[in-house]
């Protein structure tokens, strides 16, 4: 009998722990966020982001793909196209122009 008051009373404490932490991530999703996320969006774009150069490279067909090589002048970005394994160069500047397919 003691070992289920014992499971009981500990249960019952953890249920009782749970309650604040909950309450605090639901609070966490108040407008005071919303100025964090926008802020974060707003900075300036020096350069091709590396989401940037895997969305172009799946515009162009490539699928898995992921970068390979990123350096102050280009990203290299490698998957597979209908005919087998490829790799698409973006000049690492604003817009990720296409240098060499």
């Amino acid at each position: 009998m003691t070992h289920f008051l014992a499971k009981a009373s500990l249960a019952a404490l953890l249920a009782l722990c749970t309650v604040p932490a909950t309450v605090t991530t639901a609070a966490a999703a108040g407008p005071q966020t919303n100025f964090v996320v926008e802020a974060q969006y707003h900075r300036p774009i020096r350069g091709c982001s590396p989401m940037h150069a895997v969305r172009k490279a799946r515009d162009f067909g490539l699928r898995d793909a992921r970068i390979t090589r990123m350096s102050p002048r280009v990203v290299v970005v490698a998957g597979r196209d209908r005919r087998g394994w490829d790799r698409i160069t973006f000049a690492n500047v604003r817009g990720c122009p296409l240098i060499r397919r």
